[in-house]
């Protein structure tokens, strides 16, 4: 598919940020006051503003607000019941950690389950995608949720377990690779399906369709070649896991905790977009594009 900068950004902040709020909900670390007001300052930084760059990639943005209406049956309306929810319990918290030195473990616990929700129900959009087969499997919302709390044990400062989950999410990550490059083929959809020709025999694609692109070809046949797939997810790797891993086994400091974070940043941003990038839609066997 097409890697859309803002569907990047809003999913790997957000991710960031929520993870961020999970760890501060459940009292790590343990901080109050104008301490506790930086941590919460950076993770609604994250999350609101990964939230905004989301609306970016609609194409009437001033109609977002409807979809907290179909909360029934999208996944999308859950993420923003979820995300308003989260938002609203952590800033109660917040405000208790902010302005009354007190912890309100109830509000933080619930706020952390939210915002664990939240990430959840975004990785829900794609993996309920049955035209995608990369993104239709299992370890979909793991490999979110992984990055999530790993990303946020890391800017929580929470180093003995930013590794732990530093390390997990790498692996579920070359797992998802793994799995994800099977999935098209497993999914027994082909060019004969696709076109709905196949018991006439051997079906290929002799011309395109039409002559010209259109908003189909533009979105969701993006093709990137495997030798350049192969560098980035390396790429990837190296930046959000094993960096962050080797530095965090240094003696800390403040410089080598920014260095890690920004890292990791960089990392999780490669493999999102690749996430995307490397994301099959069966509409392409259509085009003859797969």
């Amino acid at each position: 598919m097409h890697p859309a900068p803002s569907v990047i950004f809003f999913t790997t902040f957000s991710g960031l940020g929520f993870g961020l709020l999970v760890f501060l909900g459940l009292g790590y670390p343990g901080v109050t006051g104008w301490s506790a007001f930086a941590f919460l300052t950076i993770a609604y930084v994250m999350a609101v503003g990964g939230l905004m760059a989301s609306t970016f990639h609609l194409g009437r943005p001033e109609r977002a607000l409807k979809a907290f209406t179909q909360w029934r049956s999208s996944w999308l309306s859950r993420e923003a019941w979820c995300a308003v929810g989260a938002l609203v319990l952590m800033g109660l918290y917040g405000a208790g950690l902010v302005f009354f030195g007190t912890r309100v473990t109830a509000l933080g616990v619930l706020g952390a389950a939210l915002s664990l929700a939240t990430v959840f129900t975004t990785s829900m959009i794609y993996t309920q995608l049955k035209t995608i087969p990369r993104w239709n499997m299992a370890l979909t919302p793991v490999k979110f949720l992984s990055l999530s709390l790993a990303g946020g044990g890391l800017l929580a400062g929470q180093l003995t377990i930013a590794l732990v989950l530093l390390v997990i999410a790498g692996g579920v990550q070359l797992l998802t690779w793994k799995e994800g490059d099977k999935a098209l083929a497993a999914s027994g959809t082909n060019m004969a399906t696709a076109t709905g020709l196949g018991d006439r025999g051997t079906v290929r694609a002799f011309e395109p369709p039409h002559t010209g692109t259109n908003y189909l070809l533009r979105e969701f046949v993006h093709v990137v070649g495997r030798r350049h797939s192969q560098k980035l997810r390396l790429i990837a790797l190296v930046l959000m896991t094993v960096v962050p891993v080797l530095l965090l086994m240094l003696p800390f400091s403040h410089i080598i905790g920014i260095l890690a974070i920004a890292s990791h940043i960089a990392g999780v941003l490669t493999a999102r977009w690749l996430f995307f990038a490397e994301a099959e839609h069966v509409v392409g066997l259509y085009y003859g594009k797969r």
